[in-house]
């Protein structure tokens, strides 16, 4: 079970804490605290894959990355087509 910790002063706007509310009298979630950490977790979530996502941005921009992935795909070319023969034999 995960380590809770009670936030005192959380302040929301009004129609978000009405939404929230509903949500919890319909039963789509247990409590407010529910759904609170479950966007809590979707929106850090979505915050590292902009971080990674940035970094691979960056990465498309280096010429270093560039060669690297060159030279990567020419020492594979032989196994990659070798591989190929051999699932087409097999079939």
């Amino acid at each position: 079970m995960e380590n809770m910790v009670f936030v005192k002063d959380l302040v929301l706007p009004s129609e978000l804490l009405e939404a929230t509310d509903k949500a919890v009298k319909e039963g789509k979630v247990i409590s407010r605290s529910e759904l609170i950490a479950r966007a809590l977790r979707r929106e850090l979530a979505a915050m590292k894959r902009a971080e990674i996502d940035a970094g691979l941005a960056e990465m498309l921009k280096d010429p270093e990355y560039h060669t690297q992935v060159l030279q990567m795909e020419a020492e594979f070319a032989t196994a990659e087509w070798e591989a190929f023969q051999l699932a087409e034999s097999e079939e």
